[in-house]
């Protein structure tokens, strides 16, 4: 949506109404709803505020007082959990994902191409990490975003580097992070998920396995288009209505996610988890991640039952590595991918990012 907006303000341009032809335009009255928005702005802050500082008494009083459940009980503990995930979850979305969505609407695929052409393999590979956490891609945009980099003459480096960090590091990953476990477990975690960037990209782009690339990915000339301006208020409007998608695409998987989660919170034996995922396992690691790769999830889907199973005692690196398992290396992203890279270069992929995962897992855990 941002970028029609972009195409249109570029075809203003052309035509010769830009932006210096617009100040000719009448002033805005006092009344004019531009005047308003940023009243309207701070009001939506001080209610989404109240909102989330009542959620803990309103799961408990719709838990206990409202369907009369006793406390301590698994079936109570369970519902309890439901009814306190389920409406912070979408109001940390609702809120921050619309604030990052308008900062990264300043990082258009062209603009990104352009930041990145020129630069030493691994600064590019940096960068293209970096970037890769704030620009909206994932699995389902992989194909074209792969295209387009290999076409702009970027190493695989710099590609599989974006391509890591964008799926593992994003905006939904970050907000329910912060949310459930607090803001210094979510940024040690997209610190270790720009690692795993970086060094899956660079040993990636060592083994020079340019040929492994489809040969018609070569050949496809993918165009640039004009970067031009659009205001802070479609930038809002835009934001508002990606934020509005996020929700409705990830609703079934934030609900899915959640409702596992309370169950895990609210019946699973503490001693079960603890034998095979906690620390006395030296294989726990490696094991999660393992049983994480063919699975099918995103981080909306993954971090409710992480926060269930920490609570019942996996180490938060081994609870890490699962949810970076899943977002990173998963059946329906490589599947995808295998559109335009050969099977070798997959396997070697998956290889590079699973041990780079594993090795983290293990630090986390001697870490925390």
């Amino acid at each position: 949506m941002i970028a029609q907006r972009e195409q249109r303000a570029g075809e203003r341009a052309a035509d010769g109404t830009d932006d210096d032809a617009l100040t000719d335009q009448p002033t805005l009255s006092p009344g004019h709803p531009n005047r308003w928005l940023g009243l309207r702005i701070a009001a939506a802050v001080v209610v989404w505020v109240y909102l989330y500082s009542r959620l803990d008494a309103f799961a408990a009083w719709l838990s206990y007082d409202i369907l009369h459940l006793q406390r301590g009980t698994h079936l109570g503990d369970a519902v309890d959990f439901w009814c306190t995930d389920v409406p912070k979850i979408f109001l940390l979305l609702s809120g921050i994902v619309t604030v990052v969505t308008i900062i990264r609407s300043y990082f258009p695929p062209e603009r990104v191409k352009k930041a990145l052409a020129g630069k030493g393999e691994f600064v590019g590979t940096v960068l293209a990490a970096l970037l890769g956490t704030i620009t909206p891609f994932c699995s389902c945009s992989a194909v074209p975003l792969f295209i387009g980099f290999v076409e702009s003459g970027l190493p695989l480096a710099v590609t599989f580097g974006f391509l890591i960090s964008s799926p593992v590091v994003n905006e939904v990953a970050l907000v329910m992070l912060a949310g459930l476990f607090g803001w210094k477990i979510a940024l040690f975690y997209v610190g270790m998920g720009l690692v795993v960037a970086v060094v899956g990209g660079t040993v990636i782009g060592h083994l020079h396995m340019e040929d492994q690339v489809e040969d018609y990915v070569y050949r496809i000339k993918v165009g640039d288009g004009e970067i031009a301006h659009i205001t802070f208020a479609q930038r809002l409007d835009d934001g508002i209505a990606y934020t509005k998608d996020i929700l409705r695409r990830v609703f079934p998987w934030v609900l899915g996610g959640i409702s596992i989660g309370a169950l895990i919170h609210g019946y699973a034996p503490t001693d079960f988890v603890v034998q095979y995922a906690g620390r006395g396992n030296p294989l726990a690691v490696p094991l999660v991640v393992l049983v994480a790769i063919p699975l099918y999830s995103n981080a909306a889907g993954t971090i409710p039952i992480v926060q269930a199973l920490m609570e019942k005692g996996m180490p938060m690196g081994t609870t890490l590595a699962f949810m970076m398992a899943i977002t990173a290396i998963s059946t329906p992203e490589m599947i995808i991918l295998r559109k335009v890279i050969k099977p070798k270069l997959i396997a070697v992929f998956i290889a590079v990012v699973t041990l780079a995962i594993i090795l983290i897992g293990y630090v986390f855990n001697i870490i925390v």
